[in-house]
């Protein structure tokens, strides 16, 4: 027996094998069983949902010999025609392939005749949406008007470029995309009947990749087989078709937030080497920090997650901030759409990766603003009092961390990266540091005040490692160091600054 490929064999033949369309069901088994047959149905939505296989099934009620009925029987003549295509009064037409007006002339004169041997002659045209204007222009009295045995069946997956002419004389059904679970089922019904075995994660794989086309996961499900011998696994299918599996993506998001950018360089060239293409190695991506902006937003729902929740670091979840995730998804994306442009995908990609190990350096617009409050504010109140006055500690102050033990500094952080990563990371930017008596006192730049202030957030933390590794209480000091001016006009130049930021001016008062 020829093979058959599992979408044709797995086609819906009455309307309750129609998967995810229920609206669409109930709507056309209800006109059937009152009676009210339409001249003409317009069938919209994405490929692969069943628009034609639904045409079909439409055909099959109405002329099934048993009777117009909503559940034709598919074992009359007239049922077995219509299945096998060859039917002389259920005419299917590729409207991509017929788009001239004289094609559309040739039904409308053998609309004329009645049909053969069954109640309805009926007419499917899939992509009516290719038909030129002249054809569409010459169908409008034909469908408004046509003879009593005559049933038009329009399916296309672009209902825009349809005139607004053509579908005002339809019946209109919006089909929709198929959910992942759904096609999760349908492809678990095919693997049972086929003997075969399948991991959960492999068929949801799959079906992930449909993106709610059910023919489409019918189409990878075959492919997959192929290869599978018989067991049907995700490291096999990742192999197997190049997809960067998700402890890879967990390894290179590690590298990202706690190790060095040679390291994750290293670790996407490893990938790229074993055959995974530059534009799926950044889809993977994509996906992998939406899924992360999700978790950190609360979803733990799988169907809207391509892994169980457990499968992601926690580690990079404490590191990154919802705004973080927000900003390398939409970096990711940008470089998609600019890859088809690119010189070189691969050192785009490398650009990116670069771009993603800043990600803690990211500042929001929202920080910024209140920085910008806050300096107002500051820089105000020292010109209205005459006041200078710094946070800094002297700029001669030497680092002191030759003169204590560097043990210490170790244990602090190997202790802190192991609970907490990015605290860990925010302690690495500090400038220098100081160990008096039981009071650890970090120094950090004013560029780096966002580390200083999440070490502040964290100060229960860090003192409660510190004084589990001195054995001992640890008091915590947290210091900027910046530029200590002296001479005239200090004023002068931090108002010139305030003036140049706000784009202000000096009002004197009276």
């Amino acid at each position: 027996m020829a093979y058959e490929v599992t979408a044709n064999k797995e086609r819906p033949q009455t309307f309750k094998e129609l998967v995810g369309q229920e609206f669409v069901v109930a709507t056309l088994t209800n006109s059937i069983t009152q009676g009210r047959i339409a001249h003409a149905y317009l069938f919209s939505g994405p490929r692969g949902v069943g628009k034609t296989s639904a045409a079909r099934i439409l055909a099959k009620a109405l002329n099934c010999e048993q009777g117009t009925t909503d559940n034709p029987c598919g074992s009359c003549a007239s049922c077995k025609e219509i299945t096998y295509g060859n039917s002389l009064d259920v005419i299917e037409i590729d409207g991509a392939s017929n788009t001239s007006v004289n094609d559309i002339r040739e039904i409308k004169d053998e609309v004329l005749f009645a049909p053969n041997s069954s109640r309805y002659k009926i007419y499917i045209i899939d992509e009516v949406h290719m038909l030129s204007n002249s054809a569409f222009n010459a169908l409008l009295k034909t469908i408004e008007e046509p003879p009593p045995y005559i049933v038009f069946i329009f399916a296309t997956t672009e209902i825009y470029k349809v005139p607004a002419t053509i579908r005002s004389r339809c019946q209109q059904f919006n089909f929709r995309l198929i959910s992942t679970e759904q096609i999760k089922m349908k492809l678990r019904e095919v693997i049972k009947g086929m003997a075969l075995e399948a991991e959960e994660q492999a068929l949801f794989w799959i079906a992930k990749e449909a993106t709610g086309s059910l023919r489409d996961g019918y189409t990878l499900l075959d492919q997959v087989i192929s290869f599978s011998k018989g067991a049907i696994t995700l490291d096999l299918i990742r192999d197997k078709l190049g997809v960067v599996g998700i402890d890879e993506i967990n390894d290179i998001g590690k590298l990202l937030v706690g190790g060095e950018l040679k390291d994750v360089l290293e670790k996407s060239s490893a990938l790229l080497d074993m055959g995974i293409s530059v534009e799926q190695f950044v889809i993977d991506l994509a996906e992998y920090f939406r899924n992360l902006l999700f978790i950190k937003s609360g979803v733990r729902r799988e169907a809207l997650l391509s892994y169980p929740v457990e499968s992601f670091s926690k580690d990079i979840l404490e590191a990154l901030s919802l705004e973080q995730l927000e900003k390398a998804t939409e970096m990711v994306l940008e470089l998609f759409r600019n890859l088809k442009f690119s010189l070189n995908q691969r050192f785009e990609l490398e650009l990116l990766l670069g771009r993603l190990k800043r990600l803690d350096e990211l500042i929001t617009p929202a920080e910024v603003i209140e920085a910008l409050k806050k300096l107002k504010a500051s820089i105000s109140g020292r010109v209205e009092t005459g006041e200078l006055v710094t946070a800094a500690v002297d700029g001669g102050m030497e680092k002191n961390v030759d003169q204590v033990d560097r043990k210490f500094w170790e244990d602090l952080i190997n202790s802190l990266r192991k609970e907490k990563l990015a605290l860990a990371s925010s302690l690495q930017k500090v400038e220098s540091w100081k160990l008096e008596s039981n009071e650890l006192i970090l120094y950090f730049k004013g560029k780096n005040k966002f580390s200083g202030e999440m070490v502040c957030k964290e100060k229960d933390t860090v003192t409660r490692k510190a004084a589990d590794i001195l054995a001992g209480e640890v008091k915590l000091t947290v210091s900027y160091l910046e530029d200590k001016k002296k001479g005239e006009g200090v004023e002068e130049k931090r108002v010139e600054i305030v003036k140049k930021i706000f784009r202000g001016e000096i009002v004197k008062g009276a």
